[in-house]
């Protein structure tokens, strides 16, 4: 990969290092960042509140406010200064959540989730609330609100979803990094088309306001370092969420992720979901090719049974499909016509379903559970595709486009949402035109740790054509001073009360 050489393209790690150097400040990654914003927005349309405009002030000053932090050696937090965005599903004081939907009518929160409050805690500067489809039950970035949100990569191309623009803010170099839901791989399939390295962490990690049967919410990043530096300051119990899990191991220093014991290490090699869509020839063959990596390293790598059933993919879908029906029919009829028809048609394909039906559907659920945990327990991770196919169209709602096929390409993510165990990916390939393709690293139940440890490593040991590199400009729009370092001319791009040149 090469050497990025603007402020926005660098890793948290690497802009932490570069403040208390002395090389960067953060009031010149702030209006790095906001020329990136500037420049890409428009077409990707990643962000539902974009504070880089509506609090373009406040923001300055903070930034300007973290300068004098690290010009004294004092940072406030380990995120001081450091660009963030999150989901809108996420709560932030006085920020509308519409869930992606224009049917809605959007409660505002009047006081901010358990995540948004961590990343403040740590200095982390909040430029905006990322986009997500209708009711976060798409894999794409296609919503009745927002539109359609495209991939930096290519945007004929969709970014995934549900956590559609936190994917496409953090492959863009919106800053580094980014905080998105997953129930049933909405984390995970940005990362695959789009590249990422992201963690769907263990249930209960990160404290939700709203925690539900296999939602959590996790990093979405360009580098493991960054990953587990999120989730260091997002994770740890909350008393808002009566699901969250106790202090437990410490999280890994980004420094130290590159330990991985691979002659001890025992890896399972899932290909086949045993449900749901085929995995495309390109995909497989670019995890087994992945999978060589770690057994040449000298872990042993051994097969792994497909242990999900097409029933149960059915009745997942199906206990989502009612979920969703329950939203859609406390809207008056004006606000249904303006849910995105293809949600709508999901959601109402499931008003003949009956209660008994639900309670085999919420037992299919606890099946797998059951057989996810029995298979992968003898292996301390697992290697799999994240989806069977490359990226699809930007257009399209789900990755067959608008028919309803159920949910056919999550049979490799679902399971490990529903048994809590942590899943993150990495990318580890591209097809023959170009599409990126993840691959999904998942661990045993709560050792996150061991899952960082292995996307690090990876990332450190796939051949160099496996690398991104991201589509973010080389060089900065902003000016800058000839033969002037940095640091010093930072905070006089925008001087203090000017409205001119403010993001």
């Amino acid at each position: 990969m090469t050497t990025p050489s603007r402020p926005a393209a660098l890793c948290a790690t690497e802009l932490l290092a570069a403040y208390a150097d002395r090389a960067l400040s953060p009031v010149e990654v702030l209006l790095d960042v906001a020329d990136v914003v500037g420049e890409r927005e428009p077409t990707l349309n990643a962000l539902w509140v974009n504070d880089l405009e509506t609090r373009r002030d406040a923001l300055l000053e903070a930034a300007r406010a973290s300068e004098r932090r690290w010009v004294a050696g004092s940072p406030d937090g380990p995120l001081d200064g450091v660009p963030v965005t999150v989901k809108e599903n996420l709560a932030r004081a006085g920020v509308p959540m519409p869930a992606g939907n224009a049917g809605t009518s959007p409660a505002v929160p009047t006081r901010s989730s358990p995540v948004v409050a961590r990343i403040e805690e740590a200095a982390g500067t909040i430029i905006g609330s990322t986009v997500m489809p209708d009711w976060g039950m798409l894999s794409s970035g296609v919503s009745s609100l927002h539109g359609v949100t495209r991939s930096p990569w290519d945007e004929r191309l969709t970014t995934g979803g549900s956590s559609s623009g936190a994917g496409a803010a953090a492959a863009s170099g919106y800053g580094p990094l980014h905080v998105g839901t997953d129930i049933g791989g909405s984390i995970r399939l940005p990362g695959t088309w789009l590249g990422l390295t992201t963690l769907k962490p263990s249930a209960g990690r990160v404290p939700l306001d709203t925690p539900y049967l296999g939602r959590v919410a996790g990093p979405l990043t360009r580098s493991a370092a960054d990953a587990a530096l999120l989730l260091s300051v997002i994770s740890g119990p909350d008393p808002r969420d009566w699901t969250a899990l106790p202090p437990g191991a410490a999280l890994p220093d980004p420094l130290t992720l590159d330990r991985l014991d691979n002659d001890t290490t025992r890896i399972g090699l899932l290909l086949d979901a045993g449900c749901g869509t085929p995995v495309d020839p390109e995909v497989r063959a670019v995890i087994e090719s992945a999978a060589a990596v770690f057994a040449a390293s000298g872990a042993e790598v051994v097969p792994l049974e497909p242990f999900m059933t097409p029933e149960w993919l059915v009745r997942l879908d199906e206990f989502w499909r009612v979920r969703s029906l329950v939203e859609l029919d406390a809207l008056d009829d004006d606000a249904q016509d303006r849910v995105l028809p293809f949600v709508r048609r999901w959601a109402e394909a499931g008003r003949s379903v009956d209660g008994r039906d639900v309670m085999r559907d919420y037992a299919a659920i606890m099946a797998i559970q059951q057989a996810t945990v029995a298979a992968t327990e003898r292996c301390d991770l697992v290697l799999s595709p994240v989806a069977p196919m490359a990226a699809f169209p930007a257009e399209w709602p789900m990755p067959w486009g608008d028919g309803d096929e159920a949910m056919p390409h999550i049979g490799f993510t679902a399971p490990f949402n529903l048994s809590g165990q942590p899943a993150g990916t990495v990318n580890a390939g591209f097809t023959a035109d170009g599409r990126t393709v993840g691959l999904q690293i998942s661990g045993r139940r709560f050792d996150d740790v061991a899952v960082l440890r292995a996307l690090h490593w990876f990332e450190q040991h796939r051949p160099a054509g496996a690398a991104p590199t991201w589509p973010i400009a080389a060089e900065s729009s902003r000016p800058q001073s000839s033969g002037v370092p940095r640091w010093q001319t930072a905070s006089t791009l925008l001087p203090s009360g000017s409205r001119t040149k403010a993001p």
